[in-house]
């Protein structure tokens, strides 16, 4: 595929089809990704790579974990937007348009909980790639490069026919992972890919969502 078609392709994928994804297909895009740049080459990121009995214990502990009210605890800690922000108002405006496509409506508490509890299964996907890096960086410092790392996995999936979905609900609840994964206490648990096949028929995969035009977003300085 071309590079930039997959820029411009690449979506999040919340439904799967339930075919496995081979081992080796997901070694080499790892292999491609670890090409992503990152500061002075220190290569921060990690990688766990769940399926099979594994994942459906973590997608099992996970939304037991929810249902009961344990309050998230992840390692880092996810975004979070100023109300009446235009950061905020992307997100609802995309919260809206998915419940559309999968006919939600927002009265309906029951239909949205089992909206929320997917995300914390991974969207049902096959396998899913658990990044981390090693508590003894700091905090903030390697994120830049887990972002690089992130974007290439995605666009270096859609090669192989493979659609991901970036979601950091899968590890809201971290000892889940170590308990069932074997992510030691060392290692910070940064995000979770969710990984498969896409299905065609799932109506939130249809979603195209908007970005903003380039002339809202820079600023050009000393052309003519």
């Amino acid at each position: 595929m071309d590079i930039i078609d997959a820029i411009r392709t690449r979506k999040s994928i919340r439904g799967f089809k339930p075919d496995p994804v081979p081992k080796e297909i997901l070694r080499e895009i790892l292999k491609i990704a670890g090409c992503a740049p990152s500061a002075m080459n220190t290569q921060p990121w990690e990688f766990t790579v769940i399926t099979g009995n594994v994942l459906e214990n973590v997608r099992r502990a996970n939304v037991e974990k929810l249902n009961s009210g344990e309050k998230p605890h992840p390692d880092h800690v996810a975004a979070k937007w100023p109300d009446d922000s235009i950061y905020r108002n992307r997100q609802v405006e995309l919260a809206k348009r998915i419940f559309q496509l999968m006919g939600i409506q927002r009265e309906d508490k029951e239909k949205r909980a089992r909206w929320m509890e997917r995300g914390f299964r991974y969207f049902d996907a096959p396998a899913a790639i658990i990044i981390s890096v090693d508590k003894a960086l700091s905090e903030a410092g390697p994120l830049l490069d887990i972002g690089a790392v992130m974007q290439t996995i995605c666009i270096a999936a859609l090669d192989y026919g493979l659609g991901t979905c970036i979601e950091d609900q899968g590890i809201m609840y971290p000892g889940v992972l170590r308990e069932f994964a074997g992510i030691p206490e060392s290692k910070r648990i940064i995000i979770a890919i969710a990984v498969g096949y896409p299905d065609g028929d799932f109506p939130v995969n249809k979603l195209e969502s908007t970005r903003e035009p380039v002339e809202n977003t820079t600023t050009w300085c000393g052309f003519a």
